[in-house]
């Protein structure tokens, strides 16, 4: 039997796959009713206490959450947006989804090489391994990745 979804989470880093990653949650979101929320980590350096002041990059994520809002909203989608701090952004995102139960995770990611092979960047590959619930990557088409590198 199929779970019904009642929360997805999104998270969103400023790319170009997060607007593709927010319109395929939200598809997925009509369909069972479920909210969305767009999530923004600020990732903070270890020399420095987690809570910060870091007005620069508050700045940044409150922008690309608010573009994504706009996105969500001209596609017929109500979302909620979350801007938190943390060390890293893998583990956040994890914990963000156990503490909000959501039951998805939807990420745009891009497409990278390393040493000639593809790889899931760092984040990507901690969600992939750690997170409870399910989690849907959307990479960037081959095509777009090959036009931005040429």
């Amino acid at each position: 039997m199929e779970e019904k979804l009642q929360r997805i989470l999104v998270p969103v880093e400023g790319a170009e796959t997060d607007t593709e990653g927010a319109a395929l949650a939200c598809a997925l979101a009509k369909k069972d009713k479920a909210e969305v929320l767009l999530l923004y980590v600020i990732e903070v350096r270890r020399n420095l206490p987690i809570d910060a002041e870091l007005s620069a990059e508050v700045e940044k994520g409150e922008r690309v959450l608010a573009e994504a809002q706009r996105f969500a909203s001209k596609i017929g989608c109500n979302v909620q947006t979350d801007l938190l701090q943390a060390r890293e952004a893998g583990p956040a995102i994890v914990n963000e989804a156990v503490e909000r139960e959501a039951q998805l995770i939807v990420m745009g990611v891009p497409y990278r090489e390393q040493f000639g092979e593809y790889c899931v960047e760092p984040r990507a590959q901690f969600v992939l391994e750690h997170a409870e619930c399910r989690v849907i990557l959307n990479r960037e088409p081959l095509a777009r990745a090959n036009n931005q590198r040429a």
